[in-house]
């Protein structure tokens, strides 16, 4: 397969993963406080990356979780206290 087709096939796979990619997203929210330490997904009050929460359950990192699961788990919440 010729560069340019490889450059098409590849552009045309990323289009129709968008869709899929908005969807999983807007079904996803931020739960709170139920985090292992280090395993956080995104920025904390006190650190901007992945990964760096200092203790279980620190309430300012969170993960993703579908809709819904956040307020099923103990210790979760929708917004960091």
């Amino acid at each position: 397969m010729s560069t340019g087709r490889m450059a098409i096939a590849a552009a045309l796979a990323a289009a129709l993963a968008l869709p899929a990619t908005a969807q999983a997203q807007g079904s996803m929210e931020k739960c709170f406080g139920v985090a292992k330490a280090g395993k956080n997904d995104c920025q904390t009050d006190h650190s901007s990356c992945a990964g760096t929460s200092k203790t279980d359950g620190q309430t300012d990192a969170w993960i993703s979780v579908p809709k819904g699961v956040c307020q099923k788990i103990v210790g979760g919440k929708l917004t960091s206290s």
